[in-house]
């Protein structure tokens, strides 16, 4: 299963741009989402942004998928109730 991901904008390059995720610089194509100014949040899925986010909602999803990870880790502290609904 794939999931997309936040990411940020951090240079644009015509029809594509490199964002700063989770795990490190990526080269997302941005032709879906057109060009996308330094700073903006874009969900990156296959390396192709699909969708502008908000700051807000990228920093939940991003903090949601941190709990994940924390989870499938084993971390007794991994705290997925603020996240998901039971």
């Amino acid at each position: 299963m794939c999931l997309g991901m936040p990411v940020q904008v951090v240079e644009e390059r015509d029809f594509m741009a490199l964002c700063q995720g989770p795990d490190g610089l990526v080269e997302v194509n941005m032709m879906l989402t057109g060009p996308q100014p330094v700073g903006q949040w874009v969900v990156n899925y296959l390396g192709s942004a699909r969708e502008v986010l908000e700051e807000a909602d990228a920093l939940r999803i991003l903090a949601a998928m941190a709990q994940l990870q924390a989870a499938v880790n084993g971390d007794p502290n991994a705290n997925l109730d603020l996240f998901f609904e039971g």
